[in-house]
């Protein structure tokens, strides 16, 4: 039988009057911080930090699966001719760089992030993004699937495409060191540490790293190609928008609640990842773009790059790298901006079965 001993557990004390025993202190909103916080997690409300609870419901509210969208005319176009080969490369890249991308932003929020966040309502935004996330794997799945692509090929291309695994492996250490079982914030190093991981997710992986990829699927769709492949890349562009949005505010958070981390050589280190982002994401649009397709070429990329980069750095608060660029594809502001007015479910399916509807034989 074990005992308390063999679990290295301490026994519970017991009051000698039970009526007598103190009750604990409740939650105090004021006293609930993002990182480092001494209250309850269990604890969800009161709410301190609403703005992550409003957007929690809010991407809740924005639910979605892959195999609600059609995909017949998108096998019809690859299987009878009607892409280029520039078009099919473009597709395969990025199937080759998307399908694994999620599953790295997804470990990083599960076996990282998640333990070192202290605050219940930020935790369960964190939650929804990585059920997201497998939403966004199951349809890149979905479509190679659905095209017929070698699995092995798509699949495998982050250890054999040299411009999809430069971008991996510039991410795994920051995704490494959170998932750690000894990694533990509580000191200038480590916070400075966690910080530096969620700038390189939010603003980095989510709102620089796939935006290459997002204006050539699009723009296909634009064309009226790949129309279902588009419509579902253009569900992941709203949802990783708002991953990106909640993490510049969870960063911004971290930072009014913890002011000694942003010191000017952090800073100076941000900007040289920034740098080094671009450059991979730019490699990345030469690779899949060898030749101008879609009315597009790796040259514009290298200045909608710079605008993005310099958008990002803006929002938390670094001076931008590239003053003066501009934006070659307006078209993507409304879809980065997400309109509320904008109707994304023209085409989707609205008729869900309940659970007092399914046929469990």
């Amino acid at each position: 039988m074990l005992t308390f001993e063999d679990n290295d557990i301490a026994a519970p004390a017991v009051p000698a009057n039970p009526t007598a025993t103190a009750m604990p202190n409740r939650v105090n909103a004021v006293d609930k911080r993002i990182i480092n916080g001494k209250t309850d997690v269990n604890q969800l409300v009161p709410f301190k930090h609403k703005w992550a609870w409003e957007k929690y419901l809010a991407q809740c509210a924005n639910h979605w699966m892959p195999q609600e969208v059609n995909m017949q005319r998108d096998i019809e176009q690859w299987k009878t001719g009607q892409l280029s080969e520039d078009e099919m490369r473009i597709v395969k890249r990025n199937l080759g760089f998307f399908v694994t991308a999620d599953s790295l932003a997804a470990n990083n929020i599960v076996l990282g992030t998640y333990r070192q966040i202290t605050s219940p309502e930020c935790r369960q935004f964190l939650l929804r993004q990585a059920f997201d996330e497998a939403i966004h794997t199951h349809a890149y799945q979905y479509i190679v699937e659905s095209l017929g692509l070698d699995e092995g090929e798509i699949f495998n291309a982050y250890n054999e495409i040299a411009s999809i695994r430069d971008k991996d492996e510039f991410l795994i250490p920051f995704i490494d060191a959170l998932c750690n079982p000894a990694f533990k914030t509580g000191t200038l190093e480590t916070d400075q540490q966690l910080l530096k991981s969620l700038i390189v997710f939010a603003c980095i992986m989510e709102g620089l790293f796939f935006y290459v990829g997002f204006v050539q699927i699009l723009a296909l769709g634009r064309q009226n190609k790949m129309t279902g492949a588009a419509e579902q890349y253009q569900y992941i562009l709203r949802d990783e928008s708002m991953h990106c949005n909640f993490g510049i505010d969870l960063i911004n958070t971290i930072k009014l609640e913890n002011p000694e981390l942003w010191t000017d050589s952090f800073k100076a280190s941000l900007d040289e990842l920034f740098r080094k982002a671009v450059d991979l994401e730019y490699a990345y649009a030469e690779d899949t773009m060898p030749r101008g397709v879609l009315g597009l070429n790796a040259p514009q990329f290298k200045e909608y790059l710079r605008f993005i980069c310099n958008r990002r750095m803006q929002q938390i608060g670094l001076t931008e790298l590239f003053p003066g660029a501009s934006n070659p594809f307006p078209w993507m502001s409304e879809m980065i901006d997400l309109k509320k007015e904008k109707n994304f479910f023209e085409t989707r399916v609205t008729e869900y079965q309940t659970g007092g509807a399914l046929n469990w034989d």
